[in-house]
């Protein structure tokens, strides 16, 4: 299956009061694995960006006065996008203004993407899996023990590398395919933006095996000898160790 991690960042909230999308952030995934292929844009909104929404993102007016209009974008956005899963972090978020963008620009045939991709939100999957819990990206992050340490701002593109990462590790996959923070750049503003999309599986180095020393094979041993005298039993440990478990 083709998948596409998905992220967008807007000038402010709620759709409904005119806000528009000012990046838009894809990476490709196929059979579970990144393709080194994604799709990165800033875009002009053609309005001003909220002063809480710069202080979230970091993409002020003047950097985005030189950038395109969603339009001339669309067909090439709707090409990447076309045919595949959208794994998108609270879905409903993002979808909505996505349909509003081609709305705007008169493309009625694509103001409802859910028609042409299927859409798996992830902030509805962790909410199953950890109800009661923060689900965040930054608190599943930290949950699955995905690396987001280049994360002081929220940015389209480095958000859908990290939620890849989240989500192959939330449902049981190969995890670390894209680091954030590890190569990062700067577009010129400033801010951070998305290392450079790599495989990192091929180019991992082999694991290092530390073995314990004698003193602290000595100390183990002492203490499963302690909870033996306190329990009036051998430990677990010391039970699968001589074969007893």
């Amino acid at each position: 299956m083709r998948s596409v991690v998905l992220d967008t960042e807007t000038t402010g909230m709620p759709v409904a009061d005119g806000h528009r999308i000012i990046e838009i952030g894809c990476v490709e995934l196929m059979g579970r694995r990144l393709t080194g292929r994604h799709y990165h844009v800033y875009l002009q909104p053609d309005r001003e960006i909220d002063e809480g929404a710069i202080a979230v993102h970091g993409i002020t007016n003047e950097f985005v006065q030189d950038k395109p209009r969603f339009r001339e974008v669309a067909d090439e956005f709707f090409d990447f996008i076309k045919g595949a899963q959208l794994i998108i972090h609270n879905a409903a978020f993002d979808v909505g203004f996505i349909n509003n963008e081609f709305a705007l620009i008169k493309q009625d045939d694509r103001a409802d993407i859910s028609e042409h991709c299927s859409i798996l939100d992830t902030l509805l999957m962790a909410r199953e899996r950890h109800p009661g819990q923060r689900n965040n990206l930054d608190a599943l992050c930290k949950r699955y023990g995905v690396d987001n340490s280049g994360r002081e701002l929220h940015g389209a593109l480095l958000d859908a590398e990290i939620l890849a990462d989240v989500y192959l590790a939330m449902t049981g996959g190969q995890t670390h395919l894209s680091l954030a923070g590890e190569g990062a750049d700067s577009d010129g503003s400033g801010r951070q933006t998305a290392s450079p999309i790599r495989r990192l599986a091929a180019e991992r180095a082999p694991t290092r095996i530390i073995r314990a020393s004698a003193e602290e094979i000595a100390a183990h041993q002492a203490r499963l000898a302690a909870i033996e005298k306190a329990a009036g039993a051998p430990a677990l440990w010391s039970q699968q160790e001589t074969g007893e478990a």
